[in-house]
């Protein structure tokens, strides 16, 4: 089943990936690997933590467009270059999300396509 709408951010690497910054099927939002890369540059080299926060403003900013919000996240897939990053990433996480609580999913090692990215992260959001 194709998805029901397709959101793009407009960044250059969509159409000839061939990608949406999220897509809607039915009640569920599936947000793409977001990173603290805005209009092209990257926010926050070499800190975990801003890089975090940066990349949940991409993603609020793409369930917004599908009518849901942080709230509605039923999983989190975080990505970290290295593991000793794990805290910071996680601090930034908490802050969001210790009242919701989504499962997920956090993995370090991860060789990013930009080595000045220490994080990219992917949500799933659910709203019956």
């Amino acid at each position: 089943m194709a998805a029901d709408k397709l959101i793009s951010s407009g960044g250059p690497w969509e159409s000839v990936i061939g990608y949406s910054r999220a897509t809607v099927a039915g009640p569920y939002v599936h947000v793409s690997g977001s990173t603290a890369t805005i209009d092209g540059e990257l926010q926050h080299e070499g800190d975990a933590y801003g890089q975090t926060k940066v990349a949940y403003q991409v993603i609020e900013k793409a369930l917004a467009q599908a009518g849901h919000t942080l709230a509605d996240v039923v999983r989190v897939r975080i990505y970290l270059a290295k593991a000793q990053d794990m805290d910071a990433a996680g601090k930034a996480n908490g802050e969001l999300f210790s009242e919701i609580r989504p499962a997920a999913t956090m993995l370090a090692g991860i060789q990013f396509i930009n080595p000045k990215m220490l994080v990219e992260i992917e949500v799933d959001s659910y709203k019956p």
